[in-house]
């Protein structure tokens, strides 16, 4: 079924890394005009753009920086005019296994900042682009974490900055964003464990990942494809035109219990 996301212009957070490099190739291969912002990694950003052959603009922020953010929609706005839709990809996870009473102010502020503050930054642009540009229909594609759905126990910063965007944010800017855009959805998307370089060096270890597999029906880890696919099926308004306020799971039907207790043995 053709997406429908042919010519539209598409801001892409965190576009540099193994997700955001996988899901921009998918919107690339539906039509898809991309803003590709980088953080640190300028050389896979531009690497990236180069690969593509769709057009698109590389532009660097430091989300948590209002000004940075409002300086990276001037940019793109300056060469697309408008702008379709956002998917909300970029932040940190620390793989320090920390419980909250080990844990630094520092850390958590530094988290919160990374994967929340920062969110709140770019949606908000966002809908004030909204605001000014009128348009039947819009999307924020928010990335989460299962971390928000079932906690994640030593990582207390990361669980609670993802379960404010994939609760908090994304149940409220769906009624808000209708009041700018008509058709105006918003959706989050929460990935478990995920092959990226982000997790390479815990997915390396084979007592943890049989730990994580014995959670899941499906007993596999996913590919940066896996949830590149349910970010573009709800960018898409011809795919998911009626789902707004959405928090989709791609984690292989994970629990926050054993299903496979045998795995662990």
């Amino acid at each position: 079924m053709h997406s429908g996301l042919d010519g539209k212009v598409v801001l892409l957070t965190g576009a540099s890394g193994g997700i955001g490099q996988v899901t921009a190739r998918a919107l690339a291969a539906e039509g898809a005009r991309l803003i590709l912002h980088y953080h640190r990694n300028q050389a896979a950003a531009e690497t990236l753009a180069k690969q593509l052959g769709a057009p698109c603009l590389v532009v660097r922020a430091d989300l948590r920086d209002e000004a940075q953010v409002e300086h990276m929609y001037t940019e793109a706005l300056r060469q697309f005019a408008r702008i379709d839709a956002l998917v909300v990809n970029a932040g940190i996870w620390n793989p320090a296994s920390v419980p909250m009473w080990e844990m630094s102010a520092e850390q958590w502020r530094q988290t919160l900042d990374a994967d929340l503050n920062s969110a709140f930054f770019t949606c908000r642009a966002f809908l004030r682009h909204l605001a000014q540009v009128p348009r039947e229909s819009a999307s924020i594609v928010l990335v989460g974490s299962t971390a928000a759905l079932f906690g994640e126990a030593d990582h207390s910063d990361y669980a609670a900055a993802k379960a404010a965007l994939t609760y908090g944010l994304t149940r409220t800017l769906k009624n808000e964003i209708v009041r700018l855009t008509p058709r105006g959805r918003v959706n989050c998307v929460c990935p478990g464990w995920v092959r990226t370089p982000m997790s390479a060096g815990e997915l390396g270890d084979a007592c943890l990942v049989r730990r994580v597999r014995a959670t899941m029906a499906l007993r596999k880890i996913a590919e940066p494809e896996d949830v590149a696919a349910a970010i573009v099926f709800l960018t898409s308004d011809r795919l998911a035109g009626h789902i707004s306020g959405a928090i989709l799971p791609v984690a292989g039907g994970m629990e926050g219990r054993l299903l496979h207790p045998e795995n662990l043995a």
